[in-house]
């Protein structure tokens, strides 16, 4: 018995090393057929040896390689986990199979495969590069470098190692190293398509944006299609805010790899852009599926509940990024923007944002050196504007009188043009400057080389911490003066800023010690040019027998506490209405949403009228059917303030506890409206009944508003520009004085 065992052993064995020597003969001819091309039939072959030998290696991980060239990587996963454990000592398995997981984006399974096989082979260069890469997306970029320039070592000659540098340097902020990187694998390999891609990387991050688009246009000419050169020129679109090509740039990123999480990102951020909320919504919580710990997803998330005007949640979100990536530069300036419409954000709250910023950033980018220059008082002082703001847009309103009225005589202006688009206000902003410089296209060493070069005595930040800000040349100092005001001016936390320009109402003395910068005051926060084409209208509430309120602001400022105020106004006032006007309101979600809140709190939806985005001048032309404007809070209207008073109608405002929440208050007070501004809910809402029981009076402030704007310092433009001039000249003269006291006089 035992012997018939035996043989039936033996007779096995013997077989199953007949098939297994049958099976490597068959394995010769597969690896000859995939040599010539023939993948099909290589294919076939190791599928044939895997029906009489299950456990062939070579079969096996011949047919996950082919699985993955074919972009079957679920496939690839299940052979090649299986070659590894059929050889656990073989390099190339762990290594290929590292490599699929790198493309399922499971970094940490990726990096302990290619961590076992550099460890049983340690002088790979392929696999200590693709290491290298892991190890990059794992947040690692030093680690990365190290790997890569050990294969380097290895084989001098070996362009990728190069390029995988190159972007590890990028990554890291060192762009000319990471170009020099770029240049060297072009130069071994002259179509290497991810290098050029590359070369457009490094300059999209120093804004040279026409030699990005020349090299991702180069790099997909050779690769076609490919999902992440893609997704890089879609984001130099997005910048350029060429948002139907970066929308079409990320699908077709994602039809090939819908996992992707760049494009699933940037994607998101066009829609919002668009005013698509829900797909927004959509999108992020895809990315979030793909990657959890996504801080761009979460500040992303967080975008879209600010835009439903849920700002705790939003905050939420923001501070969840931050916990991710504390230097998360985009999470930080967008949290200072945020916190602007938190009601409970006082001046505490909103400095320590702005310091956060400083602490990160600013704080870590080296300063200038500033050559000496005469010191005299009384000499033409060269302004210096870089604003982003040069366009269409809420800023350019309060800057363009300013610039208009300057004396030339004693100023010499020099305006730096940011934004990498220009409109019909650019051009009514041109001739106003005694230099025009556009430095869209310039990084921010080059524009504070820019800077010094011309000279600039006291250099004038628009922006602050908004869309287009350069705060980053501003945390370089490359002026001996430097001053934030007439766009964002809620302070900046940079210890290089000297100044605000502001008001008393705005910025109170009790609060003034929390900002980086000293305080200059103006007669107004910001001002505008007098509105003159808006013809007079009469009081709507005279012909329909009820009153109309209006809020022409962007609806993310109308806070929850600003809809109840509101809506125990109109209960009380009965038939009334209130006319919302923002161009967010095109957006469905947003428009549905917003009403809903009003129904919520016992309003008739017929009295919410919901108008979206229309040509200035009939947006100008709309407050004839208001009868009361009524201010956000607690961020506040700025530039629609003063529309509305132009246009003869009368605004409510609320001082809050934080400077945003004060805009309001500033401009109406300033106008000569005190009695019109409220210290808290109670009092907002008596002015708003008071008045609108006043027909008389309101119909009489409706016709001489405007002259009476005209005849006060915060209206007449000169007179404002008059007192901002005096501010430079101030600031001038005590840097001088300061100067010469430190003996530091040319």
């Amino acid at each position: 018995m035992q012997g018939s065992v035996g043989a039936r052993a033996y007779q096995t064995a013997r077989l199953e090393k007949k098939l297994r020597k049958q099976a490597d003969a068959v394995m010769s001819i597969a690896i000859q057929s995939l040599g010539q091309g023939n993948f099909a039939e290589a294919e076939i072959l190791c599928r044939e040896i895997l029906k009489e030998v299950p456990d062939h290696f070579h079969a096996t991980h011949l047919l996950g390689l082919r699985a993955f060239d074919g972009g079957w990587l679920e496939d690839a996963q299940f052979l090649l986990e299986r070659a590894t454990m059929l050889d656990p000592r073989s390099p190339d398995a762990h290594g290929n199979l590292g490599a699929v997981y790198f493309a399922l984006e499971k970094f940490k399974n990726a990096r302990a495969c290619q961590e076992k096989a550099i460890a049983l082979k340690p002088n790979c260069p392929i696999t200590l590069t693709n290491l290298g890469n892991t190890m990059l997306h794992l947040g690692l970029p030093q680690e990365a470098i190290e790997l890569h320039e050990r294969a380097i070592r290895l084989r001098p000659d070996y362009a990728d190692a190069f390029c995988n540098r190159g972007m590890a340097e990028l990554m890291i902020g060192k762009f000319e190293r990471a170009g020099e990187n770029f240049d060297r694998a072009l130069s071994l390999q002259p179509r290497h398509a991810e290098a050029i891609a590359g070369k457009g990387m490094v300059s999209l991050e120093l804004r040279h944006f026409e030699a990005a688009e020349a090299a991702f246009d180069a790099a997909l000419a050779l690769k076609p299609g490919a999902p992440r050169i893609l997704v890089q020129r879609g984001r130099l679109n997005l910048t350029l805010s060429r948002l139907e090509r970066a929308a079409a740039d990320f699908d077709a990123a994602l039809a090939q790899s819908p996992r992707l999480e760049l494009a699933l990102c940037w994607r998101a951020q066009v829609d919002l852009l668009v005013r698509n909320t829900a797909e927004a919504i959509a999108g992020v919580k895809k990315l979030l599926e793909v990657n959890p710990q996504s801080e761009a997803g979460m500040a992303l998330l967080a975008a879209c509940y600010v835009n439903q005007g849920d700002i705790a949640t939003a905050l939420v979100h923001l501070d969840a990024a931050l916990a991710i990536a504390p230097d998360f530069p985009e999470a930080i300036g967008y949290k200072i923007f945020v916190l602007d419409y938190l009601p409970e954000a006082d001046f505490v709250v909103q400095q320590a944002a702005r310091k956060y910023w400083w602490d990160e950033i600013g704080a870590k980018l080296p300063q200038r050196t500033l050559s000496p220059r005469k010191l005299d008082p009384d000499k033409r002082i060269v302004i210096g504007y870089v604003a982003s703001e040069f366009r269409h847009h809420s800023a350019a309103y309060s800057l363009l009188p300013v610039l208009r009225h300057h004396d030339h005589a004693n100023f010499e202006i020099v305006c730096y043009s940011c934004w990498p688009l220009q409109d019909d206000m650019t051009e009514r902003f041109k001739p106003l400057a005694d230099v025009w410089v556009e430095v869209a296209q310039l990084s921010d060493d080059e524009l504070a080389d820019r800077i010094q070069a011309d000279g600039i005595d006291i250099l004038i930040d628009v922006s602050g911490h908004t869309t287009g800000s350069r705060l980053h040349v501003f945390a370089r100092k490359p002026a001996p003066i430097q001053v934030t005001g007439f766009g964002h001016a809620t302070g900046t936390g940079l210890q290089t800023m000297d100044y605000v320009l502001a008001d008393p109402t705005f910025i109170p003395r009790s609060a003034r010690h929390l900002l980086a910068e000293k305080v200059h005051d103006l007669p107004c926060l910001i001002t505008i040019d007098p509105i003159l084409d808006v013809p007079p209208s009469e009081l709507p509430m005279l012909r329909n027998g009820y009153v109309t309120f209006g809020v022409f602001n962007r609806i993310f400022k109308i806070s929850d506490e600003a809809i109840r105020v509101w809506s125990g106004v109109m209960r009380e006032l009965t038939g009334s209405k209130i006319v919302i006007k923002n161009g967010l309101l095109d957006d469905p979600l947003l428009r549905d949403r917003l009403i809903a809140r009003f129904v919520a709190q016992g309003i008739a939806e017929e009295n919410v009228i919901c108008m979206g985005s229309t040509p200035r001048h009939e947006h100008l032309r709309a407050f004839a059917n208001v009868d009361i404007s009524l201010d956000t809070f607690p961020q506040n209207g700025g530039i629609s303030t003063w529309e509305s008073l132009y246009a003869g109608v009368p605004v409510v405002a609320k001082l809050g506890n934080g400077s945003s929440s004060r805009a309001g208050g500033s401009i109406v007070a300033a106008v000569g409206l005190d009695d019109w501004v409220a210290e808290d809910d109670e009092g907002y809402a008596a002015i708003a009944c008071k008045y609108a029981a006043q027909p008389a009076h309101l119909a009489k402030l409706r016709a001489d508003l405007p002259a009476q704007i005209a005849n006060s310092p915060a209206g007449n433009v000169e007179i404002y520009t008059r007192r901002v001039e005096a501010g430079y000249r101030q600031f001038w003269r005590d840097y001088c004085a300061a100067a010469m006291e430190g003996g530091d006089a040319a």
